[in-house]
């Protein structure tokens, strides 16, 4: 073999070694690339308890129940619904009928215990994947709005 060959041998190694670590990576990561679930997409996919997970959708209207640093509020993507739960503050934004992001794990009871709520920051902002989720279910009304 020519120096020309070896190099080239080489360089088609390390492409095949290249590819075949981006083709493990992308297939353990293939479920975790969405930005969130909709309430819907958790109970077809039966995630397992612990999972740590987003969950995107709007906050029902008359969900929320305070209880001291407890509070308790229902997230909605129109065709289904999760009953989740957080310990803390809750942002300013935080607000019944409008689009959140919570950050967390799934219980063994089947409901969503928070660790982080993530809230819109003006009247014109939500997640692009919450509103896509909530048009396909007919339950988006502003439109303009969004992404």
């Amino acid at each position: 073999m020519t120096r020309k060959q070896k190099r080239l041998s080489i360089i088609a190694g390390l492409g095949v070694v290249l590819a075949l670590a981006v083709t493990l990576i992308l297939v353990a990561l293939r479920d975790q690339i969405v930005f969130f679930y909709s309430p819907t997409e958790i109970h077809e996919k039966a995630v397992a308890a612990g999972t740590p997970i987003r969950l995107g959708g709007l906050v029902k209207e008359g969900s929320w129940v305070k209880t001291g640093e407890v509070n308790e509020f229902i997230v909605t993507d129109g065709a289904s619904e999760l009953t989740a739960s957080y310990s803390g503050i809750l942002p300013d934004l935080f607000t019944e009928g409008q689009g959140v992001v919570v950050e967390g794990t799934m219980t063994d009871a089947g409901s969503f215990a928070a660790t982080n709520v993530l809230a819109k920051h003006d009247e014109n902002y939500m997640p692009k994947e919450v509103v896509e989720a909530l048009k396909a279910n007919g339950e988006w009304q502003r439109e303009g709005a969004g992404g």
